[in-house]
């Protein structure tokens, strides 16, 4: 069985029918899903969708992309015990849609009201972790994944010494980057999860479809040809690991 720890397929602009979208994930053993906030709206629709939906589970937060808008989350804690985990939250420094400023200061603020909550946090972190670490490291207690990861060995190895998980989504199945897959082969079993980040990012062999949770099972296989290893025990490990990162 496997957890997709990462998607947004409870968003309205999310372009499959939903219905037959959780019966792909169901047929494909998929048993939870997260679904991520990127802003105060989409958390909201986050939230609702999992009160509908008993194997999804929401993530509140504001992307740094959007936090110029206002990254009020707290107004969203105690609505729901379906509320497992505050992100995605982080620096982005790829497109700088929000200003440095206002991106370090919204992650500050998420991450007190995560701590405040004891949520862990669901990381975006691009082309910004020379000043992500530093902020980081200024709190204790964080638990926590980073999102998307492609970055460098040594940030990863930055990550694992800091107790951190590592999501790893379709981008691992089609680069052609040696060092990122060398970066991939190399996050330890006990600290890998799988996402889809669904719509975006479908991981081979469904390349140029739109991407949803059943395709977990794909990202699964490709790790377990890599790995040498059975996709039974990706499948076992890293549903493990989400469920003691997330409490589901």
């Amino acid at each position: 069985m496997f957890v997709d720890t990462h998607c947004h397929i409870h968003e309205s602009s999310y372009p499959l029918d939903t219905t037959q979208t959780l019966e792909r994930a169901k047929a494909a053993g998929v048993e939870k899903f997260v679904c991520i906030g990127t802003s105060v709206n989409s958390s909201a629709e986050a939230v609702a969708f999992s009160e509908a939906h008993d194997d999804a589970v929401a993530s509140i937060g504001v992307h740094p992309h959007d936090a110029k808008d206002g990254y009020d989350i707290e107004q969203f804690m105690g609505t729901s015990k379906k509320i497992v985990a505050i992100g995605e939250i982080g620096l982005d420094y790829y497109y700088n849609h929000s200003s440095k400023e206002v991106q370090i200061a919204a992650l500050e603020a998420q991450v007190e009201v995560a701590l405040e909550h004891d949520l862990p946090i669901i990381f975006h972190v691009r082309d910004a972790f020379d000043d992500f670490w530093p902020i980081f490291d200024g709190f204790e207690g964080i638990r926590g994944v980073l999102h998307s990861f492609t970055d460098s060995e040594e940030n990863l190895k930055k990550a694992i010494e800091r107790g951190l998980y590592i999501g790893v989504n379709g981008i691992s199945t089609f680069t052609k980057d040696e060092a990122q897959q060398a970066m991939f082969d190399a996050v330890p079993l006990d600290r890998l999860l799988l996402e889809t980040d669904a719509p975006f990012l479908t991981p081979t062999p469904f390349r140029g479809k739109v991407n949803e949770p059943a395709f977990v099972q794909n990202i699964a296989e490709y790790h377990a040809n890599r790995r040498g290893i059975t996709v039974d025990a990706v499948a076992q490990a890293t549903t493990a690991n989400a469920r003691a990162l997330l409490r589901i």
